[in-house]
């Protein structure tokens, strides 16, 4: 049977994806599904880096604004949807192309990643959610650095679910989660052109710190009092990162300056890990974007190795 067509844009946060991903689209007649975890959630724009609809261009995006902040959401509900999202933007006969940075969430689709068999105990894993609610999170995330260091690299210590998540894999099956995600079939599902936007780490950094004064200056601490407000806590989307750090200021726990010094920091670790974790994971094609005055070649050198890879006609 022959695999569909997709078209795959990651790279780390601040590098460049949302305006490139619209020239491709037109190029290429595509609809976007966004592959980032947290712009599922509704009135959670700003901290997101959420596209804009003029940002859009008339673009049709998908998996944006699906989730209220209290609803949990996990990367095998992301499969299902994004799967069925790729056969129904097909029937429509457009090209679906997934944007984002969320590596686990993008794998699972791409790969014949079975959730469903993933190991489970309830016993142990509530045994560690009552400990993470008496002693905090910093213990069970010293344990998953003891067991699985590889891991727990990809794993921000505040995501106590998946910290969790990954102590139950070990518990059950002696593997850490890293080996058992290799052990994973490594088969693309689809007849995919994965293509990863990488540049000088400094200039991205310097990126990354702009983009957080900038989400300052368009209501980001405004955005957070709104969720801070209605009580969300011990959610997953207060994980996030732009979030979590305002929590702390509004809390009294930090400065502002502090806050957002945090969140710069966060910024670029979470910058590094996506990058460690798509070199590591998939087979990318990466390019060099940091020359933005040769955006015109780039873009020409990304479209062109993607019509060569999946054998697509441009709209051009």
């Amino acid at each position: 049977m022959e695999k569909k067509k997709l078209i795959v844009l990651i790279g780390p946060t601040a590098v460049g994806k949302t305006a490139l991903s619209i020239e491709l689209a037109k190029e290429f007649g595509c609809e976007i599904i966004s592959g980032d975890s947290m712009q599922v959630y509704r009135g959670m724009d700003i901290g997101t880096a959420k596209i804009t609809e003029q940002e859009m261009e008339g673009i049709p995006h998908h998996l944006i604004d699906i989730k209220d902040p209290s609803e949990p959401f996990s990367a095998a509900e992301f499969q299902q949807i994004v799967r069925n999202k790729i056969d129904e933007i097909h029937s429509r006969g457009k090209m679906p192309m997934i944007v984002g940075g969320t590596g686990l969430y993008i794998q699972a689709v791409l790969y014949d990643y079975q959730f469903t068999e993933t190991p489970g105990d309830e016993i142990f894993r509530k045994k560690l959610e009552q400990r993470a609610q008496i002693e905090g999170n910093i213990g069970l995330y010293e344990d998953l650095k003891g067991i699985d260091s590889h891991s727990a690299k990809n794993i921000h210590p505040n995501n106590v679910r998946r910290v969790i998540r990954a102590l139950e894999i070990y518990q059950c099956t002696g593997k850490t989660m890293s080996e058992y995600q290799e052990s994973q079939d490594s088969e693309m599902l689809y007849d995919t052109a994965l293509v990863g936007l990488t540049m000088d780490r400094e200039m991205l950094y310097q990126r990354i710190n702009h983009r957080v004064e900038l989400m300052v200056q368009e209501g980001l601490v405004e955005e957070v009092k709104r969720l801070h407000e209605k009580n969300l806590r011990d959610v997953q989307s207060i994980q996030a990162i732009g979030y979590k750090e305002i929590y702390e200021y509004l809390d009294g726990n930090s400065s502002f300056d502090e806050a957002l010094e945090n969140l710069k920091q966060n910024s670029r670790r979470y910058a590094k890990r996506q990058l460690t974790w798509f070199r590591n994971k998939m087979d990318v094609q990466w390019f060099d974007v940091t020359n933005q005055k040769d955006s015109q070649k780039n873009f020409r050198k990304i479209s062109d190795f993607i019509a060569g890879k999946i054998a697509l006609k441009s709209n051009r």
